[in-house]
């Protein structure tokens, strides 16, 4: 891009941005079960965006220049204190988003063992096979080693024994969530709790999807296990604003049991010529839109707002697993506590990609999630508040595609693509490579086909390290400034 001899006007900006945004998925009405999370509220959603604007040019570097952010955020941490379990010594951070709050979990556990176990020279994390990625990542970014552990293979928790057994000396910190994204259910919390108690270890509990609603859920008559700070064992919780808060992006949190933990979590450096630099999470230079849009969707909708949302949220999943469980060729794949649910065909040569292709065509986006660890290729929804409205709409139109793509033949084409790519050696194959299978399946010049079944088929095929190099070149290629 270059810049316009001459600034454009209000107009041209706004027609361009329109027409970019055309082809976007859809943030409101319910069309999407992936990526956005919908209350249905227009004016709670006018009011966030009004607060946002205002502290647009807030910036979070600094607390004693800004000191109306240093209250939002010590309002916005206590809320998040009291809801998860917290006591009068609880401390957290506001963070950019789950990921953050991860990487800090991790990071303040590294910090904890230099100072309380410093023979420890190779750190490792024990995670379940369900642990999200970004402690994955968070591992990677921190030169830790992340030890994954084996999951029940009927409900999809984390085994504590096998928790258990892949603790070392060199384990600074267990992990589990509440619940996982992929399969929406709540791990053993307590039970793990003991065995972080029993080898004096730190425990986080990853709450970033669930934290927020699932205490709604149990005062609605849900049966839903402990999984915060009130946990004994517990060490740290975190939890996003922006998902079941249904706050703008960019607003999550971290909370620990005490201070003395949190601190493990900041940076400072006076080792350079400009000012003294300390930051309590991984950003310096941050908008005071997010926080201000979170604080304000707190206040304005309130605990029984809050509590209908949940109750909305809820109605809408038991409506949707119930018709699940009762389409012929489908199965829910354990019993989600959460408002996640993840299907898959009840036979191994269900069409499954297909399917999420018919859904797209019929308006509705659903998320294709691959085989491994012990759960099947499945397909994945993640329900909010405004899918009770589009509840039955959506249904009628899944049980005609399942009709559809089981009446259909077998795409040839996707045999002949899956046996190719068995004959591979992935552990050998160049960026080209790569890039050459991928347009085997339909991807050209950085677009991807209208129709995905057969990259998803082929990258479910992969290995994990090779679909991951895989998707690494695709985006490579992708971003190509213009």
């Amino acid at each position: 891009m270059k810049l316009p001899e001459t600034g454009w006007t209000r107009d041209q900006i706004f027609t361009a941005l329109a027409e970019l945004r055309a082809g976007d998925l859809p943030t409101e009405g319910g069309a999407a079960f992936a990526y956005v999370y919908d209350s249905g509220e227009r004016a709670a959603s006018e009011l966030a965006a009004e607060a946002y604007r205002m502290y647009l040019g807030s910036n979070g570097l600094d607390p004693t220049a800004f000191p109306s952010l240093l209250r939002l955020e010590n309002e916005v941490v206590g809320f998040a204190a009291q809801h998860l379990g917290g006591g009068p010594e609880a401390a957290g951070s506001f963070t950019s988003g789950g990921t953050e709050s991860l990487m800090l979990a991790v990071k303040t556990a590294r910090e904890w063992a230099r100072v309380h176990r410093p023979n420890i020279t190779k750190p490792e994390i024990v995670v379940p096979a369900t642990a999200h990625a970004a402690l994955h990542k968070a591992a990677h970014y921190l030169d830790v080693t992340l030890v994954p552990t084996a999951i029940d293979p009927v409900s999809f928790r984390a085994d504590v024994a096998a928790i258990a057994a892949a603790i070392t000396p060199n384990t600074i910190l267990l992990t589990a969530s509440a619940s996982s994204y992929a399969h929406g259910v709540v791990d053993p919390i307590a039970e793990i709790g003991q065995l972080a108690l029993q080898h004096e270890l730190l425990f986080h509990v990853d709450g970033c999807i669930g934290g927020f609603l699932l205490p709604y859920f149990r005062r609605l008559g849900a049966s839903v296990p402990a999984f915060d700070l009130s946990v004994p064992g517990v060490t740290s919780v975190s939890m996003d604003f922006h998902k079941y808060a249904y706050a703008p992006k960019g607003a999550s949190v971290i909370v620990y049991r005490d201070k003395a933990l949190r601190r493990h979590q900041m940076y400072a450096c006076a080792g350079w010529t400009g000012y003294t630099v300390v930051n309590p999470t991984v950003q310096s230079t941050k908008s005071g839109g997010p926080l201000a849009a979170a604080w304000t969707l707190l206040r304005a909708v309130g605990d029984q707002g809050y509590l209908d949302l949940a109750r909305r949220t809820l109605e809408a999943t038991r409506a949707i697993v119930g018709a699940l469980r009762e389409i012929d060729g489908l199965r829910v794949l354990g019993e989600p506590e959460m408002s996640l649910v993840a299907f898959t065909g009840a036979r191994p040569d269900f069409p499954l990609f297909a399917l999420a292709d018919a859904m797209k065509l019929r308006g509705w986006l659903i998320q294709p999630q691959f085989s491994g660890f012990g759960s099947p290729a499945n397909l994945h929804l993640t329900i909010s508040a405004a899918h009770l409205a589009v509840k039955d709409r959506f249904l009628a139109d899944l049980r005609a595609a399942v009709a559809e793509v089981q009446s259909n033949p077998p795409d040839p084409g996707l045999a002949m693509l899956l046996q190719a790519a068995a004959a591979l050696d992935f552990s050998n194959m160049s960026e080209e490579t790569f890039m050459q299978a991928l347009a085997l399946a339909g991807v050209q010049g950085g677009r991807l086909p209208d129709k995905m079944a057969a990259i998803n088929g082929l990258l479910d095929a992969l290995p994990p390290q090779a679909r991951e190099a895989a998707i690494i070149a695709f985006v490579n290629d992708l971003y190509t400034h213009a």
